[in-house]
């Protein structure tokens, strides 16, 4: 969903326990299908993008710390997050998260410092990318990718490993061509590119009203409690 260029880290002090659905499988949308999604949640629905990214941030904390949301609900939980944020967005609402977060005295890790941060890190958040992203890389990023793939950091990725086309997946070479997080968070629904992921994969999407999820034909976990994610399987070719 709504979130743009930067890592974070966050040291976990302990082990979270999953809700997973073994035998469920759930149907991957397009890129296409994903931003209509997006924009119905917003005319449909009558949510805000700032709702959506708080919802999508609390769904990102819960799997293991969606961007700037996420490090803030990680700060409130306990943890202790920092932020690796190359490309700044100027936009208002980005100004305002970065100023949520320097109150609650998260660090911002600086381009000198990422490499000695990301050895001291116990978790990676990548959400550098939406699903919209489509290659070449540019630059600071493949540097940024090649430094991750060759870290042994467990990493959470966000709707898609960044460096990966949201439909084809991993590039065939290049930064990225051997990037394979431990874990994925899928929101709303799965990408295409889940097809070619090999690790624990999660689905966030627990404010999808049922009119959305059957225009779009998707099937609503039963998340358990008051958890916004899931642990899931995906049939990513169902859809297409």
């Amino acid at each position: 969903m709504f979130h743009r260029s930067f890592f974070r880290r966050c040291s976990l002090p302990t082990a979270r326990r999953y809700s997973k659905a073994a035998t469920m499988s759930l149907k991957a949308i397009s890129a296409k299908d994903a931003a209509s999604l997006d924009k119905d949640l917003m005319d449909m629905g009558g949510w805000s993008l700032d709702q959506l990214m708080e919802l999508a941030g609390l769904s990102v904390s819960q799997a293991g710390g969606d961007g700037l949301v996420a490090a803030r609900h990680l700060a409130q939980y306990g943890y202790n997050p920092s932020i690796y944020y190359p490309k700044q967005g100027k936009n208002e609402l980005y100004t305002r998260l970065r100023t949520q977060l320097e109150n609650l005295s998260i660090p911002f890790i600086t381009d000198a410092n990422f490499p000695t941060a990301l050895g001291e890190t116990s978790l990676l958040i990548d959400a550098i990318f939406g699903f919209s992203f489509g290659g070449p890389l540019r630059d600071p990023f493949g540097g940024i990718i090649s430094q991750i793939e060759a870290s042994n950091v467990p990493v959470l990725s966000v709707d898609a490993p960044s460096s990966w086309d949201i439909a084809t997946g991993p590039p065939e070479q290049g930064p990225g061509a051997g990037f394979m997080p431990s874990a994925l968070i899928s929101l709303s629904a799965p990408k295409p590119c889940v097809k070619f992921f090999s690790g624990r994969h999660f689905v966030g999407g627990r404010f999808l009203t049922p009119a959305i999820a059957e225009k779009y034909g998707l099937d609503l976990p039963k998340y358990p409690g008051i958890d916004q994610v899931m642990e899931v399987g995906v049939n990513a070719d169902a859809r297409f």
